[in-house]
C-alpha cells in the first residue's frame, strides 16, 4: 500500500510493522512526530506495545536498555541535545549488547540555538559503538527501520538510523508500506536467550575486573566486523521480500569516473542530478553514497574510490580542530595505498543551510581544477 507520509511518520510505520514491544521517549523538535504517532498506535491498540513517557532522553535510553535485556523489542527516537543527554547510556547499550533501535533526526547542536539539520549530533557519537545508517529518502527510512531491528538482533548491537531534520522529517513523499504478514515473515519475534528472567536469574553490568574487560571490548569489535556481513545479508533478503535494495554504500556511475563525489543523507539526491548533468556534458564524474557509517565498510570504499583520480567529499558537519568527519574517514580508509587519490574535504550546509545543485557543481569543478587540495578544509557558503 502506498501512502504519502513524512520521514518522521515513515519511522513510526516502520516501528509499528516491526512490532516493537517497548517504546520510551521524550519529545524534542524535530523528532516529536515520530513518537506522537507511535503513542496513538499504542493508545488505539494498533500496536501492542508499552509506551513509556519519561522525564528525559537519558531515562528513555535506560528504559529501552532494560526492556531489551528483558527480551522485549525496544525503540526510541531523539535529536541533537536529546542524543547528547543520552551519551552515557549509549555506551551502556553497546556494553550490555542490547539491540535497541533508535531514530535520530539530525539537528545542529547549540548554541547558537538551531532546529535545522546537520550531522554533528550523530557523528559526535561515532565512537560509542552503535551501528549508524544514514538515509536519503522517506522510503529508505521506513525500510531501514525494519531492517535495523533484524540487524541489531543478529549481532546484538544497537542501531541508530539517521535522517535529516525537515528535509526528510517534515517533508511528505509517497512511501510503499509493506503488508504486515510479509514483515512478520521477514522479521520474526525477538528471542533473547540470555534475557533477564526471574525464573532463571542472571545479571547485567556487574563490576568487571581487568581480567575480563578487554575481552568484552574485543567481542564488540568482532560484532562490528560481523555486522558488515549481516547488513549485506539483511539488505539482500529485504530485496527478495520487498523488491528494494540497499547496501553499505551505493556507487553511482563510478565505473570510469575520474572524480568521485562522496555524500550522505539527502544531499545525495541533489548530487545524483548534478552527476547526471555533468555526465551528459561528457564529464567523467561519479557518486558514492555513504550509507552505513559504522561499522566502516573499509574494503568496499577502497574498491570503489581507489579507481578514481580525485575524491571530493561533502561534509554537513565539522569536527572542530580537525575537519569534515566523512572526509576524515575516507582519508583513513585510503591511507597506505600506493598513489591513493587526493581527498578534497568540503564543509557546507551547517545549521540547515541549503546545499544546491550549483554548490555541488562548484565543488566538483574545484576538485577538477586544483591539482591537489589547497586547504585542509574547504568551506563553501560562509558569509563573513
Amino acid at each position: 500500500m502506498k501512502k504519502v507520509v513524512t520521514g518522521n511518520h515513515a519511522v513510526s510505520f516502520g516501528v509499528k510493522l516491526a512490532r516493537a514491544q517497548v517504546i520510551a521517549a521524550y519529545p524534542i523538535t524535530p523528532q516529536t512526530q515520530v513518537v506522537e504517532l507511535l503513542s496513538e498506535f499504542c493508545a488505539s491498540g494498533k500496536l501492542n506495545a508499552k509506551f513509556i513517557k519519561v522525564e528525559s532522553e537519558h531515562s528513555a535510553m535506560a528504559a529501552c536498555i532494560s526492556a531489551s535485556a528483558s527480551g522485549a523489542r525496544a525503540f526510541t527516537a531523539t535529536s541533537a541535545h536529546g542524543l547528547a543527554l543520552m551519551h552515557e547510556m549509549l555506551h551502556w547499550a553497546v556494553g550490555a549488547r542490547t539491540p535497541v533501535v533508535m531514530a535520530n533526526i539530525n539537528r545542529a547542536m547549540g548554541p547558537g540555538w538551531s532546529v535545522w539539520t546537520d550531522q554533528n549530533d550523530s557523528l559526535s557519537q561515532r565512537d560509542v559503538g552503535w551501528i549508524q545508517i544514514y538515509c536519503e529518502s522517506n522510503q529508505e527510512v521506513l525500510d531501514t527501520t525494519i531492517q535495523a531491528f533484524k540487524i541489531a538482533e543478529r549481532v546484538l548491537l544497537p542501531v541508530m538510523l539517521v535522517l535529516d531534520a525537515f528535509v526528510l522529517s517534515h517533508t511528505s513523499e509517497p512511501v510503499d508500506i509493506p503488508e504486515q504478514e510479509l514483515v512478520d515473515e521477514f522479521l520474526p519475534p525477538y528471542n533473547l536467550k540470555t534475557k533477564l528472567d526471574i525464573n532463571n536469574p542472571r545479571a547485567y553490568g556487574g563490576l568487571t575486573n581487568p581480567d575480563h574487560y578487554y575481552e568484552l571490548r574485543y567481542k564488540i569489535q568482532k560484532a562490528h566486523n560481523e555486522a558488515l556481513v549481516v547488513i549485506k545479508e539483511v539488505c539482500d533478503e529485504y530485496q527478495r521480500y520487498f523488491g528494494r535494495q540497499y547496501g553499505l554504500v551505493e556507487a553511482y556511475r563510478c565505473e570510469d569516473a575520474k572524480v568521485i563525489l562522496v555524500t550522505s543523507g539527502t544531499i545525495t539526491s541533489t548530487a545524483r542530478l548534478v552527476i547526471d548533468e555533468m555526465r551528459e556534458e561528457g564529464r567523467k564524474v561519479g557518486l558514492l553514497k555513504y550509507r552505513v557509517f559504522r561499522p566502516t565498510p573499509r574494503e568496499l570504499l577502497r574498491d570503489i574510490l581507489y579507481r578514481a583520480q580525485k575524491i571530493c567529499v561533502i561534509d554537513r558537519n565539522l569536527s572542530f580542530g580537525h575537519g569534515g568527519i566523512f572526509a576524515q574517514e575516507i582519508k583513513s580508509v585510503l591511507y597506505g595505498l600506493p598513489a591513493a587519490p587526493p581527498v578534497y574535504s568540503f564543509v557546507i550546509g551547517l545549521g540547515g543551510r541549503d546545499v544546491t545543485p550549483k554548490d555541488i557543481r562548484e565543488m566538483i569543478e574545484y576538485t577538477y581544477k586544483e591539482e591537489i587540495p589547497t586547504e585542509s578544509i574547504i568551506y563553501r557558503g560562509v558569509r563573513l
